[in-house]
């Protein structure tokens, strides 16, 4: 017995899949697929948060719709990966959050920008001083605003780390179980490359989709993830200039955080858009459409993310230094709340499930 509709859905398809084979060469869900002859939860689970839902295996299936086999991998996997998300989600009680997470996120971003301003407006800093001097610290103490965000960070981090944990032990197979410590390092190297080239997003090829749409994914895929790094990296350096250097933000237009971080958000601008148009214009029958909200919730979230820091480099010596600072603030806050439950947690499951694999397939020669 499985815990819900959609992974006996799933073990059903595997079962198919494994009796025809057409479609091993497209990915790597179907080699990890062949090295099991049943699948628990945990199996689906991993073999969902596997595929890049790139569409290849459901139009060379010869038992997709209208067959009456009703062979659709893309899409079973696709609701089985959004529930994983929830299934894994720590704590337990915040698995509620996956349902309805658009409108969450948006409450949870609105909430977090409402209580900037306010505090901007009656914590009694001095934001003449802060205008003048461009010092976003004479609105907000460093320490104040460090310790806000880094509790909230530490506690989604906790929330991702235990949520993989979790997610790793229930997919793990007794052939990458028996693998030694050496072994795994290897095996984070293959992840990463490709994870980092998106390896499976084509599906090995055009295969028999004679009629398939051009997948620009990948593309604006490259532009999110790499932005986003590009962000992280300018946080990172300008929390090393503050603590080693005592340097305070903010700082010159050419020095790295902020070249960085302009970069970054510019990728951000560009990626979550042609990601959101490109899903858009997928084939409806390769998507869940249960999680689109989630998915355009993240994405809304990169982007305000992207779009309010450059606004805030933009004004930060006017006079509307204050409201900008206040929606950045708040936007970023919100992204870091809602991290651990939403669309965020898929890369992290997705590298695990690489690993994994990397790690099978060396088990297996």
């Amino acid at each position: 017995m499985h815990a819900t509709e959609a992974l006996a859905e799933a073990d059903r398809l595997m079962v198919v899949c494994n009796s025809c084979r057409y479609c091993e060469g497209l990915c790597a869900v179907f080699p990890a697929m062949e090295m099991r002859r049943s699948f628990a939860d945990g199996d689906l689970n991993y073999l969902a948060n596997l595929c890049h839902s790139c569409g290849a295996c459901y139009t060379d299936c010869q038992f997709s719709p209208p067959h009456e086999f009703q062979v659709n991998v893309p899409q079973t996997l696709a609701l089985v990966r959004n529930q994983s998300y929830a299934a894994y989600a720590q704590p337990r009680m915040m698995a509620r959050f996956f349902a309805g997470n658009d409108r969450k996120a948006a409450i949870v971003s609105l909430a977090a920008v409402i209580v900037f301003a306010l505090a901007f407006a009656f914590g009694g800093q001095n934001r003449e001083a802060a205008r003048a001097g461009r010092m976003f610290y004479a609105l907000m103490p460093h320490n104040a605003m460090a310790g806000a965000f880094g509790l909230v960070a530490v506690l989604a981090l906790r929330a991702m780390v235990l949520g993989l944990r979790a997610f790793w032990r229930d997919i793990q197979a007794p052939t990458a179980q028996r693998l030694s410590w050496p072994a795994f390092w290897p095996a984070i190297w293959r992840a990463m490359s490709d994870a980092a080239s998106l390896r499976y997003l084509d599906g090995g090829g055009a295969g028999c989709e004679d009629d398939a749409k051009p997948d620009s994914r990948r593309f604006y895929h490259h532009f999110t993830f790499y932005g986003f790094m590009l962000c992280f990296a300018a946080t990172s350096i300008a929390t090393l200039y503050h603590y080693s250097f005592g340097r305070e933000a903010p700082y010159p237009l050419w020095d790295l955080p902020v070249v960085l971080g302009t970069f970054g958000g510019i990728g951000l601008l560009i990626g979550p858009p042609g990601l959101y148009l490109a899903k858009k214009a997928r084939n409806p029958a390769l998507r869940d459409a249960g999680a689109q909200g989630m998915e355009n919730a993240f994405l809304a979230l990169l982007f305000l993310t992207a779009a309010s820091g450059l606004a805030l480099l933009a004004l930060r010596a006017t006079p509307l230094l204050t409201p900008a600072l206040a929606l950045h603030l708040g936007v970023v806050m919100g992204l870091f709340i809602t991290m651990p439950y939403g669309k965020f947690v898929h890369g992290i499951y997705r590298f695990a499930a690489l690993v994994n694999y990397a790690m099978e397939r060396k088990a297996h020669g």
